[in-house]
């Protein structure tokens, strides 16, 4: 999987991984001073109070959208490890998780991952079968 993008701020740095992104909108509807994707950069973590962006970036469920404070802090995981089904069967997961994939393992606090096994970007939902069309 591609690395994802930093977007560094004075107090947070903010990753955005294309791959994973299900385009749920919760950054822009949630902090749409610092999530703007008419302008470039689109994300600029200085526009908002630190930790506001935290919490805006929590609400991206698919995990596209990261946070590490600058002095190291990360984002906590969910515990205990949250999993629920959306209605046309994508996996929502939050907390402590290690998911395997043909890229390796990677560590993760929010993922949504495929129900239906149509995603070509599996084991993460891309939308391209069935449980991606809500």
């Amino acid at each position: 999987m591609a690395q994802p993008k930093e977007y560094t701020g004075r107090e947070i740095t903010v990753t955005f991984a294309p791959r994973l992104c299900l385009h749920a909108a919760e950054c822009i509807r949630g902090l749409s001073e610092v999530f703007d994707l008419e302008r470039r950069p689109w994300i600029s973590p200085d526009d908002a109070p630190a930790d506001q962006v935290a919490e805006v970036v929590r609400r991206c469920p698919s995990g596209a959208l990261r946070y590490q404070y600058v002095d190291g802090t990360d984002e906590e995981p969910d515990r205990p490890t949250l999993v629920t089904t959306t209605a046309v069967g994508q996996l929502v997961l939050r907390g402590d998780l290690i998911v395997r994939s043909e890229e390796g393992d990677s560590q993760e606090t929010r993922v949504t991952l495929c129900g239906c096994g149509a995603s070509e970007n599996q084991p993460y939902c891309d939308h391209s079968g069935r449980c991606g069309t809500d």
